[in-house]
């Protein structure tokens, strides 16, 4: 009997630069152990200069490549019709002084930003009135209320993004987790039909050289 091979493609697969990209960084196989482990081995794609720090590996050219190693096998393709690869150049440390700053600005610049929409909006003034309803007395500064109102924003913050230091409270995503997913996603349809737009090209060229 032909041997299956059931192939999955990742969508999205992250590996340093320099190295060919082969089948076990894209794909996930079931098939026989002896050829599972032979086809995990073959390259799928060399980068080079042009390709830049994101590589489109289609579906197509990953059939192609399993059947030059192994002709009489049936392959069955589930899942995404490509994996996107990203290249990324070794890091270096983090600059302890710049996350200092960056950490300071942006501490004091969230601080400004709600002390400016509180004034905006006169908190100081609303609180005032509430203080004279309850007491019947006009404070200039009813502490009563602002100390619990300022814990409050705080406790608002941890409850809406969901995250104390980096712990999470449960594992429901927290609003701002929602939308950056949402981003990623569309990035990721823009960079592929980007990617496949720039393959055609590619292709459509060949005949002429």
């Amino acid at each position: 009997m032909k041997p299956t091979v059931y192939l999955r493609l990742r969508k999205r697969a992250r590996m340093p630069k320099g190295h060919a990209i082969r089948l076990r960084d894209v794909a996930q196989l079931l098939s026989e152990p002896e050829l599972e482990e032979q086809l995990y081995d073959l390259v799928v794609h060399r980068p080079v200069a042009g390709d830049g720090n994101l590589v489109l590996v289609d579906i197509l050219r990953v059939v192609s490549v399993i059947r030059e190693a192994a002709p009489d096998a049936a392959i069955e393709s589930f899942g995404e019709p490509h994996a996107l690869v990203e290249l990324y150049a070794q890091r270096r440390p983090a600059n302890r002084i710049a996350f200092a700053l960056v950490w300071l600005l942006l501490f004091f610049g969230s601080g400004l930003a709600i002390m400016n929409f509180h004034e905006d909006v006169s908190m100081p003034a609303v609180h005032q009135r509430i203080a004279f309803l309850l007491t019947g007395q006009t404070i200039d500064h009813p502490f009563f209320l602002q100390i619990p109102y300022s814990f409050g924003i705080g406790l608002g913050m941890v409850i809406f993004f969901n995250h104390v230091f980096k712990k999470k409270i449960n594992e429901e995503p927290s609003p701002l987790e929602v939308e950056m997913f949402k981003y990623e996603e569309s990035v990721h349809q823009y960079v592929v039909t980007e990617e496949y737009r720039k393959l055609d090209a590619r292709r459509r060229e060949e005949p002429k050289r």
